[in-house]
């Protein structure tokens, strides 16, 4: 938990300094870019669990 409120407080500073000297924001700014990067992550940590199945198979 304390590097989700990490992440979360240094992602607020870049954004917060992104807005101040005017550049666009670093990061998707639509809800559907958020949930494509969650869809990434939910993807890679899914692999990560049936890997050892798979490869069992082509064994």
């Amino acid at each position: 938990m304390k590097l989700v409120l990490l992440a979360l407080a240094s992602g607020f500073i870049v954004g917060f300094i992104f807005a101040l000297i005017k550049l666009p924001i670093p990061a998707p700014p639509a809800l559907s870019g958020v949930a494509g990067v969650v869809g990434v992550y939910l993807g890679f940590k899914v692999f990560q669990q049936v890997s050892p199945w798979i490869q069992s198979i082509f064994k």
